[in-house]
């Protein structure tokens, strides 16, 4: 019987390391990679049955990532890993399409059973969250909703780059665009956020966990 192919992407080498070794004892490992994008063309790639990505990565976050692989893989499976506590960013990854969500100090045993779930099509949880998702969503009806929810892809992509650095001419090179049309979503977000300046946005960026710094 054929193992699950099986795609990791986390950019801290060490947790890496252990995950894979986990990981391998149940799937077939096929790759890992330490960034979105390199999650993105590995996916397209190498065509796992599955990916367990962080949240949180350089280049592009685990969420975007996922977003852009599903503009090719409609049907990818990912289970998001992270270290965040926070209601929102399990919210953010399971509204995008994620079908797992495990806390990176949950017992490995969540990771596995995550993994097995979301192949067979079900959504696992790691239980610490699930009744504070559970809450978060009854209370949705008033909820102001994610800001982060107001910008496009392209936006939070620029978003994450400008909070990671780079100049517009740079963002522009990397993502095969104009540097005009970066600062055209540059001042796009500022209007759409009530931002007044780059410190602001980049703020923004990492208190919404955009930022892979």
């Amino acid at each position: 019987m054929n193992r699950a192919r099986v795609l990791l992407a986390d950019d801290h080498l060490i947790v890496a390391q252990g995950l894979a070794s986990l990981l391998a004892t149940e799937f077939d490992l096929v790759g890992v990679v330490e960034d979105g994008r390199a999650m993105v063309e590995a996916a397209r790639r190498l065509r796992p049955d599955a990916i367990v990505a962080d949240i949180t990565m350089p280049e592009l976050n685990g969420i975007d990532a996922m977003l852009r692989i599903a503009e090719h893989d409609p049907a990818v499976r990912v289970v998001m890993l992270t270290m965040h506590r926070d209601v929102a960013y399990a919210r953010r990854a399971l509204e995008a399409g994620a079908v797992g969500f495990v806390l990176k100090h949950s017992a490995a045993a969540e990771l596995i059973l995550a993994v097995k779930s979301a192949l067979q099509g079900r959504t696992f949880i790691s239980p610490a969250l699930a009744g504070e998702l559970l809450q978060a969503a009854r209370r949705a009806p008033g909820d102001p909703g994610d800001p982060v929810a107001t910008l496009t892809l392209r936006q939070r992509e620029i978003l994450q780059l400008l909070a990671e650095g780079l100049t517009a001419k740079e963002i522009a090179a990397r993502l095969d665009i104009s540097a005009r049309t970066v600062e055209f979503h540059k001042y796009r977000m500022m209007e759409t956020l009530g931002a007044r300046s780059n410190a602001e946005l980049i703020h923004f960026a990492i208190k919404h966990g955009i930022s892979g710094s």
